[in-house]
């Protein structure tokens, strides 16, 4: 153990000093820090049904903690996923031959960034999603590709997109992936998509037999219609009657920001008759935004893009609004309960889940000391883009510079950061292609960009990719 320990020890001093920043958090706010999705999550968490908006997977992690009655509890499980991703980095890039100092640089920012331990003392879905995303990347990078490793790879996805429907796509990516390491066979991949279907149609029978809808949530078009908002323009779009009720004659430059056209009493969709998210609602928006992205492709592809560099800039500006913005920083001071209708009522199922007040408590000096290492330690987007530069970059100068091993010069066919960066690149960009940038939504893609990043360091070889397929 202590030759371990040594052989280990800068990564172990990280991870001690990330363990006493989660500590100093958990003292500091006291029970955890809340979010206005917080208390959807707990009333779908104790009265199980589909939610329209979000699916119910990080809902039935609050039920499995319920019987303690304690958020405290809830953040500490939270702080542990994320204290597990940062782990899972280290270990995985060392398994895959990454010399010690870039495994340790790949977990750093997991470990350390200050918003990401804000983040685990949120009570939402994203800790979560990113700890099952890790488990199911690191796992698909295992030494054998057979049918017990793709079952749990589809189960992993699954989880994930029944806790984050961004997550749906990476089952796409992770098929492919099963296919490389088969070498072109497609049956490995087939049993990870069997294991990844199975609960997510199971999830969609569940919805149907709610709401006699198809799918896993009924706002698809309610997001993607706020998302054409951002630059659709009726004039050019020309669309008939029942979907003219829904354009706004501001131009785009002088419009809010995206969310306020699912939130804002302001909205065209939410004027309309019924609930925002309701079945004719929903399909109505959907039509909208397609027409929208066919009449103006250029204009919702510079939005996607626009949208997408705000996750690389090197300040971080105040964006939706200074509102939603605040949710990601360490309070001074208590935050105010909540005022809109759905989250008082939220606010009511919240506290008979803790059975007492739900109320944060900020608790100095511990809320001090986290507030100013916020201030001083965070990673910046810039930084996100280096980081994701580094893989394909480095492979473009691997791929016409052979390197000289053992007397002999080949170019490495080490392809093990493409399925971690894919995963990566994914998460950024689903987002603001079809709802909106959040700053939240960045962080869950970090881990996987630098363990793919700390594959470039790694030594050239063919066994960097085993291939060993049972099946």
């Amino acid at each position: 153990m202590v030759g371990w320990a040594r052989g280990h020890r800068w990564f172990l001093g990280v991870l001690g000093l990330g363990v006493a920043l989660r500590v100093v958090t958990l003292l500091g706010y006291r029970p955890a820090l809340w979010f206005p999705d917080s208390y959807t999550y707990v009333v779908t968490a104790l009265r199980p049904r589909p939610d329209l908006v979000r699916p119910a997977g990080y809902a039935m992690f609050l039920r499995l903690l319920e019987p303690f009655h304690s958020f405290a509890l809830v953040a500490l499980v939270q702080h542990l996923l994320g204290l597990l991703v940062g782990v899972l980095v280290y270990l995985t890039a060392r398994r895959l031959r990454a010399p010690g100092w870039a495994a340790v640089l790949a977990s750093v920012p997991s470990l350390l960034d200050a918003y990401q331990i804000e983040l685990e003392h949120l009570l939402v879905s994203d800790t979560l999603f990113a700890a099952l995303v890790m488990s199911a990347v690191c796992l698909a990078l295992s030494r054998t590709a057979d049918w017990r490793t793709a079952c749990g790879i589809g189960l992993l996805v699954a989880a994930a997109t029944l806790t984050r429907t961004v997550g749906l796509p990476l089952v796409v990516i992770f098929a492919c992936w099963l296919v490389y390491r088969a070498r072109g066979r497609v049956l490995t991949a087939g049993v990870m998509l069997t294991a990844a279907a199975l609960p997510i149609l199971g999830y969609g029978l569940w919805f149907h037999a709610t709401y006699g809808r198809v799918g896993i949530v009924g706002a698809n078009g309610v997001f993607l219609y706020a998302k054409t908002m951002t630059f659709a323009d009726c004039a050019v779009m020309r669309p008939p009657a029942d979907l003219a009720v829904l354009c706004d004659p501001r131009p785009p430059e002088r419009r809010p920001p995206a969310q306020e056209y699912v939130w804002s009493q302001d909205s065209p969709l939410v004027r309309l008759p019924g609930i925002t998210f309701n079945e004719e609602n929903d399909t109505l928006a959907g039509r909208f935004a397609t027409l929208a992205v066919q009449s103006q492709p250029l204009a919702y592809l510079g939005s996607v893009f626009s949208e997408l560099a705000r996750s690389f800039t090197l300040s971080r500006p105040v964006y939706p609004d200074q509102e939603v913005y605040d949710y990601y920083e360490f309070p001074a001071t208590s935050p105010a309960p909540p005022g809109r209708y759905p989250a008082t009522v939220g606010a009511g199922f919240a506290e008979r889940y803790e059975r007492g007040s739900i109320t944060t408590r900020v608790v100095e000096p511990y809320a001090g000391w986290m507030r100013a290492y916020q201030g001083a330690v965070r990673l910046p987007g810039v930084a996100v883009l280096v980081i994701l530069l580094v893989p394909p970059v480095t492979a473009a100068i691997r791929r016409f510079r052979p390197v000289a091993v053992g007397g002999r010069r080949f170019r490495p066919d080490s392809m093990t950061w493409v399925l971690p960066w894919t995963t990566a690149v994914g998460l950024l960009v689903i987002p603001p292609a079809v709802a909106e940038f959040d700053y939240r939504y960045v962080l869950p893609a970090v881990p996987a960009a630098c363990l793919a990043a700390a594959f470039t360091a790694a030594k050239p070889s063919f066994r960097n990719i085993p291939r060993n397929v049972r099946i």
